[in-house]
């Protein structure tokens, strides 16, 4: 258990922590030479069951309160000190405000200098306090006097935190490793050591850790854990950390920072979170109003951004999203509080939601619905709740590193709820078998109209039939989808085209004999600069319209593009053409000229330009001047099928993610379009 001080400055802090274990926290100088804390201090205390209780003491200075919120993030049990002399002080009163919004719920307070105090004093003093502890997490805690210099009450106040900490059930210790850096410095002999609070999950000699939000790798060489040397740290201890690996030295970590789990990596800037305003505060908080943010070690500048209609009220409670001007690494769930950029005093604070937050479309009744979820503490009962607001689906990936949940913690709830998986890309998408029944007979009922009303064509287009889809699902997991549709032959993927597998358009019998001439004429050597309109015509002694009219078709059912006025190339030859943008996209980052174009596809400048002005048009080429960049998320528009996978160190592969078998479990069979075979419904074959 690890216990932290609270309370004003002078008030014995330190000496009562020193009484308690015969260690004295102020190791600098320059707190030796003015008698105050200036930074954290640590100390422990073995007790009879052979564990070992860990103190952080905290500076009491007004101006120190951020050195304090450092170290009051990490504790269990709070010792609440009140000097009998002096009584209930303003850091006094500052500081349990910030234990309460802390959410620490568990303490005593310490009536310290008690020698000094007659009985009356005490019982005056005493009341105070219960007054002052009235209406906080602490309300009703007990005060026990003590006197560090005559020893009155000490060995009482021992004994009570050693049987408080028998009777603490410690932190979950299956989630994944975090620990919140309050001190880097050098050990000779050891190398770089960091200290800090295990906030979850537990670490082990020999693994391979990063360290955010700066991503760097390190290696843990050894741990001391409640001062003593460990094997592993695990939540709720003090641990320190002996790092190894390349750019590793003391001045590469800093208060703030948090060693972790690699998958756990993913700083943020933008939360949407609860805030709670103290009622002591003199005005309400409006849009955009500027803060100091703490959270675990870190701290950093922020504004408060109000997702309600109006400010929030002294006393009042509403969502926020806080828009940091550094990066943090944290979890949902992770208490913060906000002090007012001058550092003169506590405003509010609450608990992470979000660590994703959206910077549009933030504020409307979907949005509010999802973090009413989020904001539910157990996992399980999040998702649930998450699932059943629009749009209706959620990214596990994201949900189980977000919370930091241990490996296999997130498969275990998803097949409690039944959940159906579609792992695309770095995303594992799940959504409800009632979800998913529904998604798949709409979208063929969404088909089945489309044929009735366009016979002639030979399907509906993939981002168009994507967007009239509910759910609607990003475009690597909803082509996932239909690729698992198309195995089970309930619908046919034609190019860039969805088809119900029944569903044929087809050319008269006229018509497909003047295809068999054309046709071979767009193709072959001269694919690239096929024969115009004018030119087909007077080759077959065919009027102009009539070859119009079957080109515009066949460009209908996708045999075809018109690329320019009666210039029509063969779908093939325009997908082999975005094969030769890709390859010039990564031959030159920074663009390539139409010129160089026109050297890949032999063609002829006038009709090179043509062609990279279609890809203008449809947003598959960027033009900046005289080059060109290409465009990745519009690729899909000319592709040979719908869900090819990307080009060669493009993404996917490189995250286990993005792979089909990602949290399916050793065994199951991995199928098309990166389904888990044990998280799909039964396919109907009599649905169509």
């Amino acid at each position: 258990m690890i216990i932290g001080t609270a309370g004003h400055i002078d008030h014995g802090k330190t000496a009562l922590v020193r009484a308690l274990t015969g260690v004295d926290t102020d190791r600098l100088k320059e707190e030796k030479a003015r008698g105050i804390t200036i930074d954290l201090g640590f100390a422990y205390q073995a007790i009879p069951d052979g564990e070992v209780l860990g103190f952080i003491d905290v500076p009491g200075h007004e101006r120190l309160v951020h050195t304090m919120l450092a170290g009051a993030s990490g504790i269990d049990f709070v010792l609440l000190v009140v000097a009998a002399d002096d009584g209930v002080m303003p850091q006094t009163r500052e500081h349990l405000a910030i234990i309460d919004l802390l959410g620490i719920t568990r303490g005593v307070v310490a009536l310290t200098k008690a020698d000094l105090a007659p009985p009356e004093r005490r019982a005056t003093v005493m009341a105070e306090i219960r007054a002052t502890l009235a209406g906080t997490a602490l309300a009703g805690a007990d005060i026990l006097p003590v006197s560090s210099v005559s020893g009155e009450g000490v060995a009482e106040l021992g004994d009570r935190l050693a049987l408080e900490a028998m009777d603490f059930a410690g932190r979950e210790a299956a989630g994944r490793f975090r620990l919140a850096v309050d001190r880097s410095f050098t050990l000779r002999g050891a190398g770089t050591v960091v200290t800090g609070t295990v906030l979850s999950g537990s670490a082990a000699v020999g693994d391979h850790l990063l360290a955010s939000p700066s991503g760097l790798p390190v290696r843990v060489r050894s741990i001391h854990a409640q001062n003593r040397p460990a094997e592993r740290g695990r939540a709720g201890e003090r641990c320190a950390l002996n790092l190894t690996g390349d750019r590793v030295t003391r001045e590469a970590f800093s208060r703030g920072d948090v060693i972790l789990d690699p998958a756990l990596h993913a700083p943020t800037d933008r939360i949407d979170a609860t805030l709670r305003v103290l009622p002591g505060e003199r005005k309400p908080i409006g849009q955009w109003f500027p803060v100091r943010f703490h959270t675990a070690a870190a701290e950093t500048g922020a504004r408060i951004v109000l997702l309600g209609d109006d400010p929030i009220p002294p006393g009042g409670e509403a969502f926020v999203q806080l828009v940091l001007d550094t990066p943090v690494a944290a979890a949902s769930g992770d208490r913060y509080v906000v002090r007012d950029t001058s550092a003169q005093r506590t405003i509010g604070g609450g608990r992470l939601v979000d660590l994703r937050a959206p910077a549009r479309k933030r504020r409307g009744p979907e949005r509010m619905a999802q973090l009413a979820a989020l904001a539910l503490d157990d996992p399980e009962a999040a998702l649930t709740a998450l699932l059943a607001a629009p749009p209706l689906l959620a990214d596990l990936a994201a949900f189980a590193r977000d919370r930091a949940l241990g490996a296999g913690r997130i498969e275990e709830i998803a097949d409690r709820l039944g959940l159906v998986r579609i792992a695309a890309g770095e995303q594992l998408l799940a959504l409800t078998a009632e979800d998913w029944t529904r998604l798949t007979e709409g979208l063929l009922e969404t088909l089945d109209g489309f044929h009735r009303d366009n016979p002639d064509l030979p399907g509906i287009g993939f981002e168009r039939l994507r967007l009239q889809s509910r759910p609607r699902l990003p475009a690597p997991a909803f082509a996932a989808l239909l690729r698992v549709m198309a195995r089970a032959e309930q619908v046919a993927l034609d190019g860039a085209w969805v088809r119900l597998t029944g569903h044929e358009a087809h050319l008269t019998e006229a018509d497909e004999a003047l295809w068999a001439e054309i046709g071979p004429r767009l193709g072959g050597a001269t694919r690239f600069r096929p024969p115009r309109v004018r030119d087909l015509a007077g080759e077959l002694g065919i009027d102009e319209a009539e070859i119009r009219r079957l080109l515009k078709r066949t460009g209908r059912m996708g045999r075809v593009d018109e690329v320019a006025h009666d210039h029509f190339f063969l779908r093939p030859t325009v997908a082999e053409i975005v094969g030769i943008l890709v390859q010039l996209g990564e031959a030159h980052e920074t663009g390539f000229s139409a010129a160089q174009f026109r050297d890949q596809v032999d063609s002829g400048r006038k009709v090179a330009i043509q062609i990279l002005e279609f890809f203008d048009r449809h947003g598959v080429t960027l033009r900046r001047g005289d080059l060109r960049r290409l465009n990745r998320h519009r690729l899909d528009l000319f592709r040979p099928s719908i869900g090819e996978p990307p080009a060669e160190g493009h993404g996917g592969e490189s995250s286990p993610v993005g792979r089909p078998d990602f949290k399916s479990g050793r065994g199951r069979e991995p199928v098309l379009g990166g389904f888990d075979s044990h998280s799909l419904p039964p396919i109907h074959p009599d649905r169509s």
